[in-house]
């Protein structure tokens, strides 16, 4: 018997009898579009991705580029005679001459491919390992949990200080035998490398935990019984299982690794000219930073701004992904 009263009830159950199933991850993407402060990081992070894309466009368009030296701007003391100007709209660099602009548009290129390329190499890698480590268990996981933890024992800045030294005296016998941009591509693969090998350690043993766990829910078990070879098992359906903390760590590294790559050239140990590199802008612009604060502040601001949309997009996706701090 239908009435007036019933229609609510009726509607309700249509609904939720038409609203398709979702799994986890939709669920969590759907909350991540719903959240302003996530999208705005988002797009702060789309902008800095498009200034670094298009770096060589953006100093065409100022008139300018970041290697050609303008001593005719500079007074007998190594200063400019004046700031921002229409054709160098930031200026130029104290001593060299260099279009600030350029430098900063190019600079944001290593910061984000560094981190960039890392993350998803250190991904890959953690990923492996810990769904080898722990669905095999027995010597395989004792193995490979002592191979983690020799890792995330091992001081990896002395091994950044020591990398780029031997490269070059392998590959080109010494440092006399290399120009700077020889120099400059050693660094930057080296840095690379090394972020690569002592960052993987850590999502791998964060994975490692989780398949202990998966690996002996029901779903592993009818699977075995099924008989379905080890290799879908692992990526058909443990894999899809831990999609929530692989995009968790993952979008929590990058900022970290912006910011390594940045502190590790400010000390020296990353990459060197004539590269741009915001680190290595931020430690040339310590001496003029009362007479010329733009040379320090531009960096110092595109860094702080670019690892803070990161790290709270990296917070929203944490929260997205978590089943407790959704509506029930």
């Amino acid at each position: 018997m239908s009435g007036p009263g019933s229609r609510p009830l009726d509607a309700t159950a249509a609904v939720a009898a038409s609203a398709p199933n979702r799994s986890p991850s939709r669920i969590a993407l759907a909350r991540l579009r719903r959240d302003r402060v996530a999208m705005t990081c988002l797009a702060v992070f789309g902008f800095f991705v498009a200034v670094a894309v298009f770096a060589p466009l953006l100093a065409r368009l100022a008139g300018q580029d970041p290697y050609t030296l303008h001593f005719e701007l500079l007074d007998d003391y190594g200063f400019p005679f004046d700031g921002p100007t229409a054709e160098h709209w930031f200026g130029v660099e104290p001593r060299l001459g260099r279009d600030l602009f350029a430098r900063w548009v190019y600079g944001a290129r290593p910061s984000l491919l560094v981190a960039g390329i890392v993350t998803v190499l250190t991904t890959v890698i953690g990923v492996v390992v810990g769904l080898v480590a722990g669905f095999f268990g027995g010597w395989v996981d004792r193995v490979l949990s002592w191979v983690i933890d020799f890792v995330l024992s091992l001081p990896y800045l002395l091994v950044a200080i020591a990398l780029p030294a031997v490269v070059i005296s392998v590959v080109y016998g010494s440092a006399e035998n290399t120009n700077p941009d020889q120099v400059s591509g050693v660094r930057f693969w080296s840095l690379i490398a090394v972020l690569t090998v002592f960052g993987w350690a850590s999502l791998a043993r964060l994975i490692r935990g989780q398949v202990l766990s998966l690996r002996e829910r029901d779903f592993i078990s009818a699977a075995r019984v099924l008989g379905l070879p080890r290799r879908a098992i692992l990526f058909r359906e443990l894999l899809p299982n831990l999609v929530a903390p692989i995009t968790v760590a993952a979008s929590q590294a990058l900022p970290g690794y912006i910011v390594v790559e940045a502190g590790l050239t400010f000390l020296g140990v990353g990459l060197t000219e004539p590269t741009p590199s915001w680190g290595g802008t931020i430690a040339a612009a310590q001496t003029y930073y009362r007479a010329e604060p733009l040379y320090l502040w531009l960096p110092v601001l595109g860094i702080t701004v670019l690892v803070l949309a990161l790290s709270l997009l990296g917070d929203a996706v944490r929260d997205a992904f978590d089943p407790k701090t959704r509506p029930r």
